[in-house]
C-alpha cells in the first residue's frame, strides 16, 4: 500500500484498498457468519390454504409456456387457484397456445400491443380475483410443492410480511458454459444471500419470476413500475413502506437463464440498472431503522466495490504476474482462506436445502472452474456499464428476447 499511496496520494490508495481487499473481506466474514448462525423459522402445514390468483407476463414464449403451464397443473396445491396469463403482444403464437390449453382454471388475456412486463402485470392484478397474488415468469417450471411452500412461508412469517420471494434455479444448465457457469451462481451465490438476507428481515428482492404478494398491498403502492427492474423497485417500495419480505429457501422455480454471453451481459447490465433506479425512487430507504438497512447500504457499495474490481484489481492482477505489487498484494491473498471458508458454506446450505426436496446437485466441474476464477471478470465490469448506463440515462433494453 505504500507503494500505491505514494504514486496516487493516500486517500486513493486506501479507496482502492478499501475496494478490493477491506469491505469485500468484510462482506465474506459477515456472510459466513451469518451462514452459521442461520436457523430456519419452523414452517407448518396450514389448516386451509388461501386461493391464489397467479400472473404469468408472456412476450414470444411459445417454445415454454406449455410446460410452465404444466408445472402448475402437477403442482396439488390444496386450495384454489386461478392462472392469468398476460400475453403481450406476442408476434408468435404464445397466446394460441394458451388459448388451446384445457385447463379450468386458466384465463388468457391479449394487450393490444407490446406494452412491456410491467403493463401486463398489472392488467393482470387488475383482473384478479383472489387477495394473493403469485407472479412467474412464463419460461420457468416450479419443482414439486414450490406453491405449497411459498404459501406455507408467508402464512407462518411475521403479519408484516407482506411478500416472501421463492428460490430461483437454472433450468437450461445442460446447454453451454455460459447456463453452466449460471448454474453456479443460482444455486450456490443468489440463493444463499437471499437466505441471509432474509435471516435479517430484509429479502431486497422479491423477484418477478416466482414471488408471493398481498393484492390489497400491491395496489396501494400501484402496482409494478415501467422499468428496466420492475420487480427490484417494487420490492423497495414495500420495504420503503415498513412491511417485510421474506424468502422461502425450498420453493424452487427453474428458469432459464441467457444462453449466450451478450444476452447474460445485457441481463446483469439490466439488473445493475434496476438497483439504480431503485436508489432513486426510494432514497429515505437508507435511513430506515430496520436490520434490512444494512443490506441496503451494502448494495450502495456494489458500484465502487465493481468499479474497483474493474479498474484497479484486474490490472493489478496482470501488474502481480510481472511481479509489480502496487495493487495485488499479500493483503488481497489474505481474504482467499475467508473466501473459502464462506463459498464452502454456502455450498453446504444449498446442498442440504436439495437433499431435503430430493434434488440431486448436479456433476458440473467445468461451470465451477469458470464461476470460481472467470465469472467476476465477467459479471463485475458489466455491472459496472449497467451503473454508468443508468446515470447517463441511456436507452433502455431488455435485451434477452
Amino acid at each position: 500500500m505504500q507503494d500505491l499511496a505514494a504514486m496516487a496520494g493516500l486517500p486513493v490508495a486506501i479507496g482502492i484498498v478499501a475496494g478490493i481487499a477491506l469491505i469485500p473481506g468484510f462482506m465474506s466474514a459477515f456472510l459466513a457468519a451469518s451462514l452459521l448462525l442461520d436457523r430456519r423459522p419452523v414452517r407448518r402445514r396450514l389448516v386451509g390454504y388461501p386461493s391464489l390468483s397467479i400472473l404469468i407476463a408472456a412476450y414470444n414464449e411459445e417454445a415454454s409456456i406449455a410446460e410452465t403451464l404444466q408445472s402448475l397443473a402437477l403442482q396439488g396445491y390444496p386450495g384454489q387457484f386461478e392462472v392469468i396469463v398476460i400475453d403481450d403482444g406476442s408476434k408468435d403464437d404464445t397466446a394460441g397456445i394458451v388459448a388451446a390449453t384445457p385447463y379450468l382454471w386458466l384465463r388468457l388475456l391479449r394487450q393490444p400491443r407490446n406494452m412491456g412486463k410491467a403493463a401486463a402485470l398489472n392488467r393482470g392484478l387488475a383482473e384478479a380475483r383472489h387477495h394473493l397474488i403469485v407472479s412467474l415468469d412464463a419460461d420457468s417450471y416450479l419443482y414439486r410443492d414450490a406453491l405449497r411452500n411459498l404459501v406455507e412461508r408467508y402464512m407462518c412469517d411475521p403479519p408484516n410480511t407482506l411478500a416472501v420471494a421463492g428460490t430461483m434455479l437454472v433450468r437450461n444448465s445442460r446447454n453451454n458454459w455460459v447456463t453452466k457457469v449460471q448454474e453456479w451462481d443460482y444455486f450456490h451465490g443468489i440463493a444463499a444471500i437471499k437466505r441471509v438476507q432474509s435471516l435479517f428481515q430484509g429479502t431486497l428482492v422479491a423477484q418477478g419470476a416466482f414471488s408471493i404478494y398481498d393484492r390489497k398491498m400491491l395496489k396501494e403502492i400501484g402496482g409494478w413500475v415501467d422499468c428496466v427492474g420492475e420487480d427490484i423497485v417494487l420490492t423497495w417500495a414495500i420495504l420503503n413502506r415498513g412491511w417485510r419480505i421474506g424468502h422461502a429457501e425450498d420453493a424452487c422455480c427453474f428458469t432459464k437463464a441467457p444462453d449466450t454471453l451478450r444476452q447474460f451481459i445485457r441481463q446483469r447490465q439490466r439488473w445493475a440498472r434496476g438497483m439504480m433506479e431503485a436508489f432513486r425512487r426510494f432514497p429515505g430507504i437508507l435511513f430506515k431503522p430496520r436490520m434490512s438497512t444494512l443490506f441496503v447500504w451494502w448494495n450502495l457499495l456494489f458500484p465502487w466495490l465493481d468499479l474497483a474490481y474493474t479498474v484497479f484489481f484486474i490490472p493489478g492482477i496482470v501488474l502481480a504476474a510481472f511481479g509489480v505489487y502496487w495493487i495485488a498484494g499479500p493483503l488481497t491473498l489474505a481474504l482467499l482462506p475467508m473466501a473459502l471458508l464462506m463459498n464452502f458454506l454456502m455450498f453446504r446450505v444449498s446442498s442440504r436445502m436439495f437433499a431435503a426436496l430430493g434434488l440431486r446437485v448436479r456433476r458440473n466441474v467445468s461451470g465451477f472452474l469458470v464461476y470460481a476464477f472467470f465469472y467476476s471478470l465477467i459479471l463485475q465490469p458489466a455491472c459496472v456499464v449497467g451503473y454508468f448506463s443508468e446515470l447517463l440515462g441511456l436507452r433502455k433494453t431488455w435485451g434477452t428476447k
